[in-house]
């Protein structure tokens, strides 16, 4: 058997560091393989939702006054909105374990840009969402909703939520690095889900009580939900909204960028300190 050995002065140093785009390319990179390697992550968090879209749809519905459409049709909007607090919760653990293992360390001791990795990782997650995301949509049209708006306005649908995950999964690394082990990042996600229920995801926010109603109007979930939803059924009148459906994607939008703008920076400053 030949050995094989090298000179140190054979080894070039690097003359500068990876670049942004490099470093977060890299990290989104790992973070998918991670899921390939390992579906089941992906099936449980797929399969979890599809059994609450059809607890909803079938158990729950029947008892539910959606106004002018039907509960499902209703509903199913609002639900894919709220998947994205069911992937997130996976991105905050993830990150959480990746600190407990010392991949962050091992990351925080090469010259790349501290906000290019956690944007890669976001990045990353957020392409997840979207496969999760389109497998709720399917599960929905199989259990009976049916888009009333145009096939633009569909798609806009979609995108939409893809951008609310996007500033949501900034929410959850943010959570993931300060808890720092996987089962605090797990209790601490679970402090999101209730701005699911309180809100008009799942039934008209005038079925709640007066005290309850400010405060489900005027939370991301919601102003998310009636975006969707106004794109969803091509007319915001059909799901009991006043406004037009451009005030209420504009509002969405707001949401998405001041969800970024705040935690995106504490994300980064967590990284550091973590």
């Amino acid at each position: 058997m030949s050995i094989v050995t090298f000179d140190a002065g054979q080894i070039t140093p690097a003359t500068r560091p990876a670049g942004a785009f490099t470093a977060a390319a890299a990290v989104a990179g790992r973070s998918v393989r991670k899921f390939v390697r390992t579906p089941q992550l992906l099936v449980i968090s797929t399969v979890t939702g599809a059994m609450f879209l059809l607890i909803f749809r079938y158990v729950f519905g029947g008892a539910i006054d959606a106004g002018p459409v039907s509960y499902v049709t209703f509903m199913v909007p609002g639900y894919i909105v709220t998947s994205v607090l069911f992937t997130g919760s996976n991105a905050s653990s993830s990150v959480a374990q990746d600190l407990e293992e010392g991949f962050t360390d091992r990351l925080k001791s090469l010259p790349v840009s501290r906000t290019a990795v956690l944007a890669g990782r976001v990045v990353a997650e957020t392409g997840l969402l979207a496969l999760g995301l389109a497998a709720t949509a399917t599960i929905g049209v199989a259990v009976g909703f049916r888009p009333q708006g145009t096939l633009v306005e569909a798609l806009a649908a979609f995108g939409l939520t893809l951008v609310f995950g996007f500033a949501f999964m900034w929410v959850f690394v943010t959570l993931g690095l300060v808890a720092g082990n996987v089962q605090a990042a797990q209790g601490m996600s679970l402090l999101i889900f209730p701005l699911s229920f309180v809100s008009s995801a799942m039934v008209p926010v005038a079925s709640m009580p007066g005290w309850m109603q400010p405060v489900a109007e005027h939370q991301p979930i919601t102003v998310m939900t009636n975006a969707v939803r106004s794109l969803a059924l091509g007319d915001p009148s059909l799901a009991g909204l006043s406004g037009s459906t451009a005030s209420y994607v504009t509002m969405a939008l707001i949401w998405s960028v001041g969800l970024i703008a705040v935690f995106a920076p504490l994300a980064v400053l967590q990284y550091r300190k973590a």
